[in-house]
């Protein structure tokens, strides 16, 4: 059964960071296309950031130069680095998977092109001022 699991969410201040890890069990992330998305309270989700099987990266513009996604294949992990953490940043965060890809770009922003076939629970990301 796959499963995907975040942790790491907390709350920081402005300009602190926080590593966000979505831990893969029941396939091999190295094998998936895997994504990061946000959802604050009366917004939409939105795409944060995506790293294919080729091991590709995209970032929305929002968050680009201050997040870093990455794969740790050994641990079977996927990260989210954040840095110079916003107030705008507070949301819950997901992770999602799938082997075909699911994430695509409109007018700077990562969307959803297909929904992938796994999510994880979220964790939450508070950042005060």
């Amino acid at each position: 059964q796959v499963q995907l699991e975040e942790s790491g969410g907390g709350s920081v201040q402005a300009g602190g960071s926080l590593r966000l890890s979505c831990a893969v069990s029941g396939y091999t992330a190295r094998n998936y296309n895997m994504g990061w998305f946000r959802q604050a309270p009366g917004k939409e989700r939105e795409g944060v950031a995506s790293l294919d099987s080729d091991g590709a990266t995209s970032y929305t513009d929002s968050v680009e130069g201050r997040f870093t996604i990455s794969k740790d294949n050994a641990k079977n992990t996927v990260y989210l680095q954040m840095n110079s953490l916003k107030p705008e940043d507070t949301a819950m965060y997901y992770c999602a998977a799938d082997p075909v890809p699911f994430m695509g770009w409109a007018h700077g922003e990562l969307i959803l092109v297909r929904a992938p076939n796994y999510w994880g629970q979220g964790t939450q990301v508070t950042v005060s001022s």
